[in-house]
């Protein structure tokens, strides 16, 4: 193997862990934040959440339906692409007789 495919490899499982130990780390941090005034978020009384419905616009489902069928679309055009790509880089193996 390329010694440099493999520092690529070293990095980017590094960089994988990090970024999955600051996701995961920074979580409970923030849970605890004190609430507005001061103190902490079991003390004050919270007021209701308010919902509101959004009557006008939106996307309707077939823009939706038409969205994820081009997008499933595209992922497997590229996934060909890629297959045939790295399949005419392989070298070829003989056996040998």
């Amino acid at each position: 193997m390329n010694p440099i495919q493999h520092i690529r490899r070293c990095a980017g499982v590094l960089i994988g862990l990090a970024a999955a130990l600051v996701a995961f780390g920074t979580t409970p941090a923030f849970a605890s934040l004190p609430g507005p005034g001061g103190a902490s978020g079991a003390d004050t009384p919270q007021a209701p959440a308010q919902v509101h419905t959004v009557i006008v616009g939106g996307m309707p489902g077939w823009q939706i339906t038409l969205i994820a069928i081009g997008a499933a679309l595209l992922a497997a055009t590229v996934a060909v692409l890629v297959d045939r790509v790295r399949a005419g880089r392989r070298k070829v193996v003989t056996a040998a007789a």
